[in-house]
């Protein structure tokens, strides 16, 4: 199910009305960001005497003064029937320059810390850096809490994200490196191959086939992202500049939280047009604890904050469920500007209630092709919500 807010002059709107226009710069860069300073107030992570022993011995390799360039961000927690695989993609990385990898076990129970121990060896063999920290507490702080804490203890320039149930194809690092330069103040993302293959097709397709404008554009979508976390590159100083992990803990959208604040504060979304991840599917991922609700009322403030507040009236093309919910949800500010609902079943405003679905796979394309009549330019006349 689906819905758009726009303009109220589709064919099949219930009424009339004024056609209202938002034009925003979401993708500034005229500014550079201050050096980093936001994540000085956590508590660093504690490293027992063997890892500064190992770390300084890897310095004197590297050598004194040469600054990381890459840092793998690798949160961990209870993944050992995937680990392996994971470590092995980050030591089979063709990136010339130089790079680490910071692990931050978050309370594993399982053979995770035995795994990391026995490719931290092979990985510094190939003249990759292990920085390893974490904590045995009884429950784990978080996924939010685990990527501060492993962006916290690593050096490099560029902040490499990885989940540890995921495999980087062997170009990722340099690849998105070299997108990172070229755009300083914006998110890195790239396409993905799903695992298993038939696992969330529509969601995969939506990830690896938007056009570059609708990374922009369809940041309000119920699919989260438009470049998803486990595909995150960017500097350290952007990544420092927008601020932290919400460290709510489990339950939290803290990737969708973070991607909010980026957009606010005028960052760009890029993706790298190659498949550079394998991206898992299995029912114990951290994603799962999200609940539906929880997205859905972050969604609607920001997109009331985004869009809304700067339309003196709007439509809700989708005259359903769906729709119905939207309305429900907004500020009564907001539901006074609702000018029409609007829809391609021409029952459905006939019975004279107020569903639109996005996918073609829904509707046959009928609403696409009503669109396209319309000469609407999306992110400007209209935004998908849904």
């Amino acid at each position: 199910m689906s819905e758009e807010i726009g303009a109220p002059r589709s064919p099949s709107s219930a009424a009339g009305g004024q056609v209202p226009f938002l034009h925003e710069g979401l993708c500034a860069r005229d500014s550079v960001p201050a050096k980093c300073k936001c994540l000085a107030a956590l508590s660093p992570p504690v490293l027992d005497n063997s890892q500064l022993q190992s770390r300084a011995s890897l310095d004197s390799v590297i050598g004194e003064g040469c600054r990381i360039q890459v840092s793998v961000i690798l949160p961990v927690h209870n993944t050992e029937c995937w680990l392996d695989e994971c470590l092995k993609s980050v030591v089979e990385q063709d990136f010339e320059d130089t790079m680490e990898l910071s692990v931050f076990n978050d309370a594993s129970k399982d053979n995770s810390v035995n795994i990391i121990e026995k490719w931290k060896l092979k990985l510094e063999d190939v003249g990759i850096r292990v920085v390893i920290g974490g904590h045995d507490s009884p429950q784990p702080q978080g996924v939010g809490f685990a990527k501060n804490q492993a962006v916290m203890q690593s050096s490099g320039t560029y902040l490499c994200f990885l989940d540890s149930d995921d495999v980087m194809m062997p170009q990722r690092v340099r690849l998105q490196h070299e997108a990172a330069i070229q755009h300083p103040n914006s998110i890195i993302g790239c396409q993905v191959r799903r695992e298993p293959l038939d696992s969330t097709e529509r969601y995969t397709r939506w990830i690896n086939n938007l056009k570059p404008g609708q990374l922009l554009t369809q940041v309000f979508t119920s699919h989260g992202p438009t470049v998803i976390m486990p595909t995150w590159f960017c500097s350290r100083e952007w990544f420092c500049h927008v601020g932290k992990f919400d460290e709510g803990g489990k339950g939290i959208p803290e990737d969708l939280l973070f991607f909010y604040e980026h957009i606010r504060k005028g960052g760009g979304v890029f993706r790298v047009d190659q498949c550079l991840l394998q991206y898992r599917y299995h029912p114990q991922a951290a994603t799962h604890s999200v609940l539906e609700g929880t997205i859905w009322n972050h969604r609607v403030r920001f997109l009331e904050d985004r869009a809304l507040k700067h339309w003196a009236s709007f439509t809700i093309w989708n005259a359903g469920k769906q729709g119905r919910k939207l309305y429900r949800s907004l500020s009564p500010a907001n539901q006074k500007k609702v000018a029409a609902f609007c829809d391609v079943d021409e029952n459905k405003i006939a019975k004279g209630f107020y569903t639109y679905q996005e996918s073609k796979d829904l509707t046959g394309g009928a609403f696409e092709e009503n669109l396209t009549t319309l000469d609407l330019k999306e992110g400007l006349d209209y935004h998908h919500f849904n």
